[in-house]
C-alpha cells in the first residue's frame, strides 16, 4: 500500500460481515464493526509509507479480535448445551 498515496478506504469482501452478524453477544458484533470501519478513519490521515503497516496491523487486530469473540461464543454454546444435558438428564 505504500504505492497507494490515494488509498482512504478499504472493504472487506466474503464471509466476515455474516460471522460477524452471528456474534452472540450485541456488545461483541458492536466492537467487531467499530474495529472494521476504524481502518477508514486512519487511513485517511496516513502517510503513502506508513499505510502498509498500519493495515497489516490493523488485520492483525481484526482477526484477534475475532478469534476471541468466536472462542468466547463457543465457550458459552458449551456451556448452554451442558446445562440442557443436565436438564434433561434429571426430567
Amino acid at each position: 500500500f505504500a504505492f497507494c498515496p490515494i488509498l482512504t478506504t478499504l472493504d472487506l469482501v466474503g464471509g466476515i460481515h455474516n460471522t460477524v452478524a452471528s456474534l452472540h453477544l450485541e456488545n461483541w458484533r458492536n466492537g467487531m464493526k467499530g474495529e472494521i470501519n476504524r481502518i477508514n478513519q486512519v487511513l485517511r490521515y496516513t502517510t503513502s509509507p506508513q499505510k502498509t503497516p498500519i493495515v497489516r496491523y490493523w488485520m492483525e487486530s481484526v482477526t484477534r479480535r475475532l478469534d476471541h469473540y468466536k472462542a468466547e461464543h463457543k465457550a458459552l454454546l458449551k456451556e448452554a448445551t451442558t446445562l440442557l444435558e443436565l436438564a434433561l438428564w434429571k426430567a
